[in-house]
């Protein structure tokens, strides 16, 4: 047998597809072996290791990943380490000289990127980077003045009027594997998953990670939900939203294809979809520009926020014993399935940080563990607009009113019915505020505040003068407050 000819090395993070993934096309159009790896890398300086209900998805989708490449003809190597050291043993085992990857926008996650291509160019190697994971490159789109947007109004119109989607790139119809051994890890040697207790079987009934699930998911999406998109994706109770953000998170699925399944439609669905694409180009674009999102405030002002430590009311939040339905069902469909409807999301966010007045990053750290849809920059992006310490964020006094959000946006209780079942026989006028009810309708109910259902934690109205108190003591001005009083019922 003669010498194994030396592979081209392709690296895989987040983006676990092998449609529209150029890294991966052009190492297949070199007509050389191609060696795919997969590295999970927590131990490189900066990196944020996911969070469990994340790593429950991860485990699945990289064995869709394996089987897809398996069946093109490469194998999918699983390594764990840091990203330059895992690179440099790859190449001194299979004599590489070329390293292919597609762009990551996470500050350190991207520093390593960078580095890596600096040195392995510095070693006269080849390493090239591609795009996939947003349809803009960050450090290109800017402002008249040179700098980065801060406000999404300008920024979608900028996005809009400078960024042609690319057409997808079709999957390679065959890969080269390369015939040589490079040791790796077996997938269950990740451990990824939970076992003691596993608590993964409302996550398992609810997605299907991967690719193919992706593909499928969009399908259905754009089939059965997109017409009614704009109107339904504010209301908990109704399948109404695309499920595509934890496909988006890890790569499964990009921009492009999605934008590419939307041009036949023009409507107000899909019009307002895609908004909703270029809110997350919006994230990323402040996050590439601000890499401490997670741990400060984008207005150094709000620092000065002194914040309440109160871990009973933490847990009472994370666990959907608030007292407050509409939050309560939020948390635990987060806690059952791994998701939380995007509206919700805002009531439970604003219940946490304006009405409890706990630190927005214990709910980013919280949501960041728990979501499978996870992301690095609309995670903290999200968390601060709610807290008004954001870029484009809501104004300090928005407030929501956990009551209203409720009965405007789930009337007939059937979200909260689902999710807090203890309360679900109440009539529809007492289903978001038991504590209103008569001690007769609670009893046929089958209802005992405190006892089978918790009372609320706070006065809603009383922790609504108690947040705008201490927003105002962090502001240098009172210029919106009259708008202030307007607001109290949103």
């Amino acid at each position: 047998m003669g010498p194994v000819a030396s592979p081209v090395i392709v690296l895989f993070r987040r983006d676990l597809r092998i449609r529209d993934n150029g890294a991966l096309a052009a190492a297949a159009d070199s007509d050389r072996p191609v060696l795919p790896i997969f590295i999970l890398d927590e131990e490189s300086e900066g990196v944020r290791p996911i969070g469990a209900a994340s790593r429950w998805w991860l485990h699945h989708s990289l064995h869709g990943l394996q089987k897809a490449l398996n069946k093109a003809g490469a194998g999918l190597v699983l390594k764990r380490g840091r990203t330059a050291d895992v690179v440099e043993e790859a190449i001194k085992v299979s004599g590489a000289d070329t390293v292919l990857w597609n762009r990551r926008y996470d500050p350190a996650e991207a520093a390593i990127d960078a580095a890596l291509k600096t040195s392995l160019r510095d070693k006269e190697l080849v390493a090239r980077s591609f795009d996939g994971a947003l349809m803009h490159e960050p450090s290109l789109l800017q402002t008249g003045s040179g700098g980065f947007y801060k406000v999404y109004t300008p920024f979608s119109k900028a996005l809009e009027s400078s960024v042609e989607p690319r057409d997808p790139i079709d999957p390679p119809s065959s890969v080269k594997g390369w015939k040589g051994q490079l040791e790796g890890l077996a997938l269950d040697e990740l451990e990824l998953l939970p076992t003691k207790p596993d608590w993964s079987g409302g996550l398992q009934e609810s997605w299907t990670p991967g690719e193919d699930g992706a593909r499928r998911r969009l399908r259905e999406f754009v089939e059965d939900d997109l017409s009614d998109y704009e109107r339904s994706r504010d209301i908990p109770g109704k399948a109404g939203t695309s499920g595509l953000s934890p496909h988006l998170t890890f790569g499964e699925i990009t921009p492009f294809q999605i934008l590419a399944a939307l041009k036949k439609f023009h409507g107000a669905g899909a019009a307002k979809f895609r908004k909703e694409l270029a809110w997350r180009e919006f994230s990323y674009h402040l996050l590439f520009h601000n890499p401490h999102l997670r741990e400060r405030a984008f207005r150094p002002e709000y620092e000065a926020f002194e914040w309440h430590r109160d871990a009973k009311a933490l847990k009472a939040w994370q666990r959907g014993l608030s007292g407050y339905p509409i939050v309560d069902a939020g948390m635990r469909q987060l806690w059952h399935t791994g998701w939380m409807h995007n509206r919700v999301r805002m009531i439970a966010a604003s219940f946490l940080i304006k009405d409890l007045l706990i630190d927005w990053r214990d709910g980013e750290q919280w949501f960041w563990d728990t979501l499978v849809d996870a992301d690095p920059a609309n995670n903290p992006a999200s968390w601060q607009w709610v807290a008004g310490s954001g870029a484009d964020a809501a104004p300090y006094f928005r407030i929501f009113n956990p009551v209203l959000q409720g009965e405007r946006f789930d009337p007939g209780g059937d979200y909260v019915r689902r999710w807090v079942p203890e309360i679900a026989k109440l009539p529809d006028r007492f289903v978001q505020k038991p504590w209103e009810a008569s001690a007769a309708v609670l009893k046929d109910a089958g209802v005992t505040l405190g006892e089978t259902y918790p009372s609320p934690i706070v006065d809603h109205h009383a922790a609504r003068d108690r947040a705008m108190e201490a927003y105002r003591a962090v502001r240098s001005d009172d210029t919106q407050q009259p708008q202030a009083r307007k607001r109290k019922a949103s």
